[in-house]
């Protein structure tokens, strides 16, 4: 491994309760973790809910919403949110604000054909909101006048706005105009395609910045026993392997139309059958195996440009023993790094 590397854990909601959330948040923590975030999906339990629980909770992580989208959720509400956490939780906020797939917002019947016009936008939008500024905006997307800005001031003006993104131009936005990029490294072999993208936009900055945080957002099952390891993996990828970017799954030889037989047994509701039909190419998806193993997944990533790890999905056959066993291996090994 050549460069350091940071680690932080991701908590979907099918993990368990708001209650069973934060209780893991906590634990990560006093694990040791850089920081805790949380997927921003419109039709689940709501994110800026659970992270104002887990800033009460917890003294030292770093929390953050991920996958913020400019489209349901406006600069106004985003940087209200933002200021607000930040001085609830005293100055451990972060933001990701983008998409890393169109779908569940076209759910909602949302036209995203201007997704990079309109994060460029946002982002714009929300650090002047942060910075105290007046922010009129006459564009095809916002119609601010003169009224638009903070009714109080945040305590930091600068909070770390991450980008999420997918595909070459919407990953070069992220390295352009973010203060970090949280691309979804599933595979992680698609980790080095995703850095190149980005460091072209980090090359269309006037200077290059001081710091840039490079997060891939990975799949993970870890457990003392790799196969429990890998079976817990399966249903990760048989309920999200369909909505994974074509020229991500094709660094390891997939494309989307080998998940519509899977994707058919799970809008069926026939779970268990489609956990069956995840071929071993597939698995390699995500980090998973022993704790020996995950660190090697790890370094491999680390090689390849990312400098943070932003650990996701099952996590493990057991969610408290994961985050422990992270705790106890993986992240001493990096520390020590």
């Amino acid at each position: 491994m050549q460069n350091p590397i940071k680690l932080s854990i991701r908590f979907i909601e099918y993990l368990g309760g708001i209650h069973d959330i934060v209780d893991y948040a906590v634990m990560a923590d006093e694990a040791g973790f850089d920081t805790v975030w949380f997927p921003h999906d419109i039709f689940m339990k709501n994110t800026w809910v659970v992270t104002s629980a887990v800033a009460m909770a917890t003294t030292r992580i770093k929390i953050g919403s991920i996958g913020t989208n400019p489209y349901t959720t406006d600069p106004a509400e985003i940087a209200s949110y933002l200021a607000t956490l930040d001085e609830l939780s005293r100055g451990r906020a972060v933001i990701g604000i983008g998409l890393h797939t169109n779908d569940m917002v076209e759910w909602a019947g949302v036209d995203c054909s201007h997704l990079l016009r309109r994060t460029r936008q946002t982002v714009s939008m929300v650090r002047g909101l942060l910075k105290g500024e007046v922010v009129q905006s006459e564009t095809d997307d916002f119609h601010w006048n003169d009224q638009c800005y903070l009714r109080f001031t945040p305590v930091r003006d600068e909070i770390p706005i991450y980008v999420c993104a997918f595909g070459e131009d919407y990953l070069a936005l992220s390295g352009e105009i973010g203060d970090g990029s949280l691309p979804m490294v599933t595979p992680p072999a698609s980790a080095a395609r995703m850095v190149a993208c980005i460091d072209k936009g980090l090359k269309r900055r006037p200077a290059p910045p001081k710091a840039y945080d490079i997060a891939g957002c990975a799949w993970l099952s870890i457990a003392e026993d790799g196969a429990e390891a890998e079976q817990k993996m399966r249903a990760m990828i048989s309920y999200f392997g369909s909505y994974l970017e074509a020229e991500a799954i094709a660094e390891i030889g997939l494309e989307p139309s080998d998940f519509d037989d899977i994707a058919a047994l799970v809008k069926a509701g026939e779970y268990e059958l489609a956990k069956a039909a995840v071929t071993p190419q597939m698995m390699k998806l995500g980090l998973v195996g022993t704790p020996h193993q995950v660190i090697e997944q790890i370094e491999e990533l680390a090689d390849q440009g990312l400098t943070q790890i932003s650990l996701g999905g099952p996590l493990g056959p057991d969610v408290q023993k994961a985050i422990s066993l992270l705790g106890k291996t993986v992240i001493p090994h990096f520390a020590m790094a």
